[in-house]
């Protein structure tokens, strides 16, 4: 169900974080540009809140799947409220609040700014209780999360799950997710920093793995069985111990890559154990319209009845979005950083 928000007076400029090169956060700026209007297909959102995510930082980089052609905007996730529609796409959704699923090429669309133009596919209600910055810290982390968990590796009770980087948006989403159906959630982090509060989140088991034997631990918790499902965030060399750790014919999800270094395949280990390394994305969900149709009503029903609570970590106004940046660089935050308008 969607609330009707009425649209402010438009100006004819709006305030938009673009780059002009690739690199660190600096080369962030926000400037003012000139309204545009949707095209076929298209919507204009008033945006509200932005969800930060970490593909965004790569993508600046120009390290992301997709490579930038400055000078580009960028941004996945925004909450805010329809202001004008383009040919073919709904009058009837002016007026009224969403926040976007990321489902759209990242070099086409952005949403980091005053307004943002999506495509009216990537538009999702949202709980009527939960603010902007709330909904804007929801699809990427749940959807990411469900694909991976329930979609493809179909957890269930008593099945232990490995959450590597775990005080990340999607992988506190995954130790809800785990929660819900059943499952041991296994949460690793770097240092012991932030144990109390991954387990205060519902991780069942936290490991600190540069001062823990991470393969030893893994085998205590599990009894000797190691991980049946493994949810990685960081790959590179560390995909080794994963290995080593996991139960045999095990699934290993590689979507994301914090180590920023080479991945290779731990052929020696997952021969014998019949291991699955698998690459893994958003987009294997919301590409889908079946799927897509199905997660969302899965998060949506445990957003409602409260098992999933979206954390946000820290808010920064838009002026600041240097600051945000270097922030989620830090990794020292746990949850979502957002973005205020």
């Amino acid at each position: 169900m969607t609330n009707s928000t009425a649209p402010a007076p438009r100006a004819a400029t709006a305030k938009v974080v673009r780059f002009h090169e690739c690199g660190g956060p600096e080369v962030l700026k926000l400037e003012e540009i000139p309204i545009p209007e949707p095209g076929e297909g298209e919507v204009r959102l008033r945006v509200q809140a932005i969800g930060l995510n970490r593909a965004e930082v790569v993508f600046r980089q120009g390290k992301y799947v997709v490579r930038p052609t400055p000078p580009c905007t960028l941004g996945y996730e925004a909450a805010g409220v329809v202001e004008a529609v383009g040919k073919g796409v709904d009058k009837g959704l002016i007026g009224k609040r969403f926040s976007t699923v990321p489902s759209f090429a990242a070099d086409k669309y952005g949403v980091y700014g005053e307004m943002a133009i999506v495509p009216a596919y990537s538009l999702a209600c949202y709980p009527a209780k939960f603010s902007p910055e709330e909904g804007t810290s929801i699809w990427m982390q749940y959807l990411t999360a469900y694909g991976a968990l329930v979609q493809i590796a179909k957890i269930t009770r008593g099945d232990f799950v490995a959450i590597t980087a775990a005080s990340s948006s999607v992988g506190i989403a995954a130790i809800e997710i785990a929660k819900v159906e059943g499952a041991v959630s296994i949460a690793t982090t770097r240092t012991s920093k932030k144990k109390a509060e991954l387990l205060s989140l519902g991780a069942d088991h936290v490991i600190a793995t540069q001062e823990e034997d991470l393969v030893k631990r893994m085998g205590e918790i599990t009894g000797g069985k190691g991980p049946r499902v493994i949810f990685d965030a960081i790959a590179g060399k560390g995909v080794e111990l994963l290995a080593m750790a996991a139960a045999p014919g095990g699934t290993i999800f590689e979507y994301g890559s914090l180590s920023m270094e080479p991945t290779p395949f731990p052929f020696l280990t997952a021969l014998p154990k019949g291991l699955s390394l698998r690459g893994y994305s958003i987009f294997e969900v919301v590409s889908v319209p079946e799927r897509r149709t199905k997660a969302e009503k899965y998060v949506i029903e445990h957003l409602e009845k409260g098992d999933f609570k979206p954390r946000i970590a820290k808010k920064f106004p838009l002026d600041r979005i240097v600051e945000a940046h270097r922030y989620m660089e830090s990794s020292e935050h746990i949850g979502k950083i957002v973005v205020t308008i």
